[in-house]
């Protein structure tokens, strides 16, 4: 594996900076009603601005999230929604705001901690309960990380439905396809960035790593890496991450698994340039879905604004099951 010098690493992360604001000022473009392509209203120019940034929070939080699980559990069906993990940090996330828990012993603890709490019993429950002496069978994970959601999708309902005017609670169909909440505050959102924006850096700082990871655990060891360590430190990281992005969102899906494939087919295999185009990808395919359901609230036929995992699910449910025909096809041969 070549040694990687600073030029590389600009050039790879200027790259994706490039590529998100590109597709981000086209979602600038797009809005519900007739303003035209560039709105003069300062306040609809300040609306779109914000929710393109928070969307490319999630999306660029999820997308790399999503490339380090396929690299650690070197699994192509790795995503932090299908793992549970998202849903973990949301249920979480939405437990938080209970005033009995607010204003009691863990009033000093923020979103942010009660979401990366969840979403690291989820991941723990999930590989407990796929894990059989010490080895994780790819399908098995999957079936339980789905479990997991399910479970997690109905506790929320049931809460939902006792406390119906608990502020903040996004509506059923928000937690379980996942949607950019508008009525977060300043403070959770620069918290969230702050999460993710530390978590990228340390998991950039290990990508480097991540190849290795990719190969058996002897030949990892053998060119001294110590991978027990590096997968604990990719998973948790990962964790808070995703948690951090869907303490201001819903677990929104399937962002996590299809960025990191496109992005092998622009730039390869290479943990070091995927991570960081995988990144912008999914801050720009969040961004768009956005803006197409901004773009679809203004029409007749829809005449709502749909939650953005509404769109994501449309696109990676017939990726997944692609992905999954894929693989046991080469599993057969």
């Amino acid at each position: 594996m070549k040694r990687w010098d600073i030029r590389q690493l600009l050039l790879t992360v200027g790259a994706g900076v490039l590529i998100w604001l590109v597709l981000g000022t086209l979602c600038l473009m797009i809005g519900s009603g007739s303003e035209g392509i560039w709105p003069a209203n300062p306040d609809v120019r300040r609306f779109r601005l914000e929710i393109v940034l928070m969307a490319s929070l999630v999306g660029a939080a999820l997308g790399s999230a999503g490339t380090v699980y396929q690299a650690i559990l070197q699994n192509p069906l790795a995503d932090p929604y299908l793992l549970g993990i998202s849903s973990g940090a949301s249920l979480a996330a939405y437990i938080w705001r209970f005033t009995a828990l607010s204003a009691g012993i863990l009033a000093g603890v923020s979103q942010q901690g009660f979401a990366f709490g969840g979403a690291l019993l989820a991941v723990a429950l999930v590989f407990a309960l796929s894990g059989a002496r010490g080895r994780i069978e790819p399908l098995t994970l999957l079936l339980v990380g789905v479990i997991v959601n399910a479970v997690n999708g109905s506790i929320y309902l049931l809460l939902n439905a006792i406390n119906r005017d608990l502020p903040g609670s996004g509506g059923g169909l928000t937690f379980l396809v996942g949607g950019l909440q508008t009525n977060v505050e300043q403070s959770q959102i620069v918290a969230a960035a702050v999460c993710v924006g530390i978590g990228w850096i340390i998991l950039m700082s290990i990508s480097g790593q991540l190849n290795v990871a990719m190969l058996s655990e002897g030949e990892a060891m053998s060119l001294g890496v110590r991978i027990q360590r590096l997968r604990w430190i990719g998973l948790i990281v990962s964790s808070l991450v995703t948690a951090a992005a869907v303490a201001v969102s819903g677990p929104i899906g399937f962002v996590g698994l299809v960025c990191p494939h496109l992005a092998r087919l622009i730039v390869g295999q290479d943990q070091r340039r995927l991570l960081p185009i995988s990144t912008a990808l999914g801050a720009g395919l969040l961004a768009i879905a956005d803006a197409a359901s901004r773009k679809l609230a203004g029409q007749n036929a829809v005449n709502t604004q749909l939650p953005v995992g509404v769109l994501t699910g449309l696109l990676g449910g017939p990726f997944f099951l692609l992905l999954l025909w894929q693989t046991r096809r080469r599993a057969a041969r």
